[in-house]
């Protein structure tokens, strides 16, 4: 009886043109119908290790086989097209303000997979290859892996907000801090467990889990660490599995030189023929004024720009500091401006009631000279859009040493300003570094175009794989877990 349903079975499962048997193998040998689509029904249900929910492709019992096996083939067949096309082009395929997501299906050729899949005699290697093919996947998925197993273990919530010192002692909170760690540190794991104390193995790995999670390294759990640390493993899980299928059919951004702001690592790079020629720390937008992803091309230089102030920021930020020191806000180049019988005229600030100003209904305009104190510092790059975002220098230079640097209000501070002038200079006629200088010394308003405008990528990318290594920067704006949302709803029609 046994023999006999897995005969029925193997005829079942005849994949390759619907009729047993399929294509002769390498060897010559005959092959095994019944055993690919085994090996199909296993590698489909294990497509959560490719961050993809193996209930969202309706994959067949494999008893449906032996009732109705044609209707077992179609099934499994539906379901393994569908799969393919998600692990090729994203299952994820767009999302409203993700300038940032740009996918290439032509690139990848997905009726080729799909006639490879129908005719394979293995059609689970195909699924195999489609779901290696993204670049770093392998490590991704290597890195998904460790942090299921860790989601499974769990942890407990570290209480409380005051800040965990080394050497410090406490039999509820310091206990939680390494069991913590453990789970995803083996070096604190396989260490002796100090207790209540917080001692040097614990600050070890303290210290290495904020070197990789981008924090500032000095062995302190407060209120940043103690929120990362805080987050659920499942967090992470959803992290890796959006990296995945956002570099699923990425489209190629080309070779030509090109300046690159990925956010959450706060970080810019100028890039040309696939390597970057220039790096440098950035400061973006805070979470509550989040800088744009944008595809934009910069052209221009300003030299000693002024600073038109949105009026957000006038209200939110410039009203109270005009409250207590008017004074002070003129003598940093602060000048406030209104409009009386349709002719905008300056005011002084030390005649206003600052604080009878209603913010919601700020009547002001305020500008802010150009000179030492002014927010923009002494240079700005322009790349025209819509959001009015720029790149620009800042006196708030020691900023860039946090670590956590989303402190603007969505415009891009730069750590090397001239560095990169220096760069985007070359080949404009009539400019070199020393004229560059001499402008900006001059402290007098001026520009200059490119001669040739660069491409620029605001982009949002929280995973980044160096050296095989996985390295992740906590979701700034929440954008992965607005991805992670439409990867695990359910599925739209595909392949009928």
């Amino acid at each position: 009886m046994r023999m006999a349903r897995r005969s029925l079975l193997a005829s079942a499962l005849g994949l390759a043109a619907g009729r047993p048997g399929g294509p002769a193998q390498a060897q010559g040998a005959a092959p095994n119908p019944f055993a690919a689509a085994a090996r199909l029904v296993d590698r489909l249900r294990r497509l959560e290790e490719d961050g993809l929910d193996p209930r969202h492709y309706a994959i067949p019992d494999p008893g449906l086989a032996a009732s109705d096996p044609e209707a077992f083939r179609l099934a499994l067949h539906r379901a393994a097209a569908n799969a393919l096309t998600d692990l090729l082009l994203g299952k994820v395929r767009e999302i409203p303000g993700r300038a940032d997501l740009r996918r290439d299906p032509a690139a990848v050729g997905l009726d080729r997979w799909q006639a490879e899949l129908a005719g394979s005699p293995d059609p689970a290697a195909v699924i195999e290859r489609a779901a290696l093919l993204p670049p770093d996947a392998a490590a991704l998925k290597a890195e998904l892996a460790r942090w299921r197993q860790i989601a499974q273990r769990g942890w407990e919530p570290i209480p409380g907000e005051a800040t965990i010192d080394p050497g410090s002692m406490d039999p509820v909170r310091v206990p939680l801090l390494r069991a913590r760690l453990a789970a995803e540190d083996p070096v604190l794991a396989a260490a002796p467990d100090g207790g209540e104390v917080y001692d040097a193995p614990l600050e070890g790995a303290v210290r290495r889990w904020q070197a990789a999670n981008g924090l500032e390294v000095d062995g302190r759990v407060g209120r940043i660490s103690l929120g990362l640390l805080n987050r659920p493993a499942s967090a992470r899980v959803n992290q890796i599995r959006v990296a995945l299928d956002m570099r699923r059919a990425a489209a190629s951004e080309g070779t030509e030189r090109r300046i690159e702001v990925n956010i959450p690592d706060y970080h810019l790079a100028v890039l040309e023929d696939g390597r970057e020629i220039m790096g440098m720390t950035v400061i973006v937008g805070r979470r509550d004024r989040a800088t744009p992803l944008l595809r934009v091309r910069m052209t221009t230089i300003q030299f000693n720009p002024p600073w038109g102030v949105p009026e957000r920021n006038a209200r939110e930020d410039l009203l109270p500091r005009f409250r207590r020191d008017p004074q002070g806000m003129m003598e940093r180049g602060f000048r406030v401006f209104s409009f009386i019988g349709g002719e905008r005229v300056e005011i002084d600030p030390r005649s206003i009631d600052w604080s009878a100003i209603n913010p919601q209904r700020f009547p002001y305009i305020i500008r802010q000279d150009a000179g030492d104190a002014n927010a923009l510092g002494r240079i700005k790059f322009i790349m025209p859009n819509s959001d009015d975002i720029f790149m620009h220098d800042t006196p708030d230079r020691h900023l860039f040493r946090r670590p956590d640097r989303a402190f603007s209000s969505g415009c891009i501070r730069l750590e090397r300003p001239f560095e990169l002038m220096a760069l985007l200079l070359e080949g404009t006629a009539g400019w070199d570094v020393a004229r560059a200088q001499r402008a900006v010394e001059s402290r007098v308003t001026s520009a200059v175009a490119l001669r040739r405008p660069l491409p620029v990528l605001l982009r949002y990318q929280t995973a980044m794989v160096e050296d095989g290594r996985v390295r992740l920067r906590p979701d700034l704006y929440g954008l992965d877990a607005a991805y992670a949302r439409l990867l695990s709803a359910p599925p739209r029609p595909q392949v009928v």
